[in-house]
């Protein structure tokens, strides 16, 4: 017996983690249904129930076997290394035959038993065997190969950093449309205020120069955009190509006795070199710095983003509908937590029957759909954003098919079945389909709201650092920032509420102890979500009230409390306009009313 199968008999699928392993499993006789999975996300949780009931009811022990693949630790699935979506592999006497990707029950459950059923008529002598069209997985030549080389080439990376200057005259959005129209990708980018040692570790080959601590000043106090761009090894030339932007805009007609120009001509192939040289080349390496070698980029890749080689955390759209949400939210919340997913934003909200009828477009041919749209609009849903690596494949193999009927035929364990309601046959729990229609819905249900946010002067350097870190890790996105000492003149345009009150001279004395940062920050009730931050205003308060606030951890008195904001939307548009008199251009402000 192959080392492979020395498994207890209950183990369902073996699992296959080493290329020996690999090419011994190739060696058995009828299917084997091969579940390939990332070491960071593992095997597919949701269609073991499925698996188990195929080998129960075929009852074919010795044609139909199941195992787990790890792609990180066999050659032979290096081209499916970094895919979040499940792969599902049938090898039919060592050739793979067909391949199935994602979680799609009904289609591996018809293919197992197609080709179970063709095995046991193939050994009855019923048909001969079929001339399957093997699927290769190495080789620039098979059909599996030639999709999945492009995401498995290997990849340059650089770090490029668009320096203040670029924000404050609006050149942000141009610089990067100009890194990706050159065929570069932008994986990672983040708005933020450099601390002093990221400072110093990025341009530590100009630390020597005169100006260096003055440069160190500037990058510390305002906001700059960190980005990691990569490329591929491989370049392709040709795959990607631009024409000429005039000749795009408008057909040339030749000149009489002019020959007619060869299209080739016309062609702009992607560049082929590095960002820097590309920076340079198009005159804008004044406000983008880049470092390029590859161990010190691995160094700033694990300074700037910690998380980026190792964590792929994804957002999706999550609904419970209006019968779950009012019977059993807090047992769904349960779950959802347990499954290691972050509730990021929630928020209940009763659906108009036009965005119904766009949620529920997937049961608009069954004779219930009025009844669906009925129940969408009776009453309140609940929207959540989810957060986790891998959300939305494992929300989507979590929740089930959209029909109660197929969820208890393939996945009886889903939500779907477990929180199926009597009067509809419907899935009460939504998904998104995918990431670009996550990015659309979170948009559209939680759209982004801005409000003004300072820093006081009492906040230490280490401080203001510690209070940045809790603003990203409460979602918020930092749009505008400058540091400022805030005299009357500018206090006014923020404290203009209670400028005639007894107390404002002792508010102005603390603004005047030094600079202030004054930021916008933008998120979906941000408003709310900031004073939440915040805390109390007193911080002996915040301290009893709200410990884990900002104000209970870095305020010192009533006056000297670390942090202010804005109280509503209309405070909050007025002391925007008045201290941002010159609205940045690639991040124009809409503060919008709830």
């Amino acid at each position: 017996m192959s080392a492979w199968k020395r498994e207890a008999p209950s183990v369902l699928q073996t699992v296959i983690n080493s290329q020996s392993l690999w090419d011994e499993m190739l060696q058995n006789k009828g299917l084997t249904v091969i579940d390939v999975y990332q070491a960071w996300c593992g095997p597919c949780k949701a269609m073991q129930t499925l698996f188990r009931k195929l080998k129960n009811e075929l009852n074919e022990d010795e044609i139909l076997h199941f195992v787990v693949a790890e792609a990180d630790s066999v050659a032979t699935l290096q081209p499916f290394r970094d895919n979040c979506e499940p792969i599902f592999l049938f090898s039919v006497n060592g050739k793979i035959v067909a391949k199935i990707e994602g979680a799609n029950a009904p289609l591996v459950n018809k293919t197992v038993i197609n080709l179970v059923n063709d095995e046991k008529k193939i050994a009855a002598g019923e048909i001969v065997r079929p001339q399957y069209h093997e699927i290769g997985l190495v080789g620039s030549n098979t059909e599996l190969a030639g999709t999945a080389s492009k995401d498995t080439i290997d990849r340059i990376y650089s770090i490029a950093i668009i320096k203040p200057e670029a924000r404050n005259t609006g050149k942000t959005t141009e610089i990067k449309e100009n890194i990706v129209n050159a065929g570069f990708v932008i994986e990672a980018e983040d708005n933020r205020v450099l601390t002093e040692n990221q400072v110093r570790e990025f341009y530590s080959q100009i630390a020597e120069q005169p100006d260096f601590e003055e440069f160190v000043s500037l990058m510390t106090h305002s906001l700059s955009c960190v980005l990691v761009v990569s490329r591929s090894t491989e370049q392709l030339p040709f795959l990607e190509e631009e024409i000429v932007s005039k000749f795009e805009t408008e057909p040339q007609e030749p000149s009489e006795g002019q020959p007619e120009m060869d299209p080739s001509s016309l062609v702009k192939k992607k560049w082929d070199s590095s960002l820097e040289e590309y920076l340079v080349k198009e005159n804008i390496r004044q406000f983008c710095d880049v470092e390029e070698d590859v161990d010190t980029v691995n160094k700033l890749i694990d300074i700037f983003f910690p998380d980026f080689k190792n964590m792929k955390l994804e957002k999706t759209l999550a609904l419970l509908r209006p019968d779950l949400f009012q019977e059993k939210k807090e047992d769904v919340l349960n779950i959802i937590k347990n499954e290691g997913f972050n509730i990021l934003m929630q928020r209940p909200l009763v659906l108009s029957e036009e965005e119904a009828r766009t949620l529920c477009k997937e049961y608009e041919n069954e004779n219930y759909y009025e009844k669906v749209i009925e129940n969408m609009t009776s009453g309140p849903s609940l929207a959540l954003v989810l957060v986790r690596e891998n959300s939305l494949q494992h929300w989507k193999e979590l929740i089930g098919p959209s029909t109660v009927g197929e969820a208890k035929r393939y996945l009886p364990n889903s939500l779907c079945v477990q929180f199926a309601m009597e009067n509809l046959p419907i899935n009460q729990l939504y998904g998104s389909d995918s990431l670009e229609a996550a990015e659309r819905e979170i948009q559209y249900f939680f759209p982004p709201q801005n409000t003004l946010a300072v820093i006081k002067p009492q906040a230490t350097h280490k401080q203001r650092e510690m209070i940045f870190n809790r603003i990203k890790e409460a979602g918020f996105d930092i749009i505008q920032m400058k540091e400022i000492v805030l005299t009357k003149k500018h206090a006014d345009k923020i404290y203009y509420k209670i400028a005639q009150k007894d107390f404002y001279n002792s508010v102005l004395e603390v603004l005047s102890e030094g600079p202030s940062l004054v930021m916008i920050l933008s998120k979906w009730d941000a408003i709310a979500e900031w004073r939440r931050l915040m805390g109390p205003t007193d911080p002996s308060e915040a301290k009893f009230l709200s410990p884990n606030s900002l104000r209970a951890e870095f305020g010192i008195n009533l006056l000297k409390n670390a942090v202010h904001g804005s109280s509503n939307a209309t405070e909050a548009m007025q002391a925007i306009q008045n201290i941002f008199e010159e609205v940045d251009p690639e991040n124009p402000e809409n503060p919008e009313e709830n």
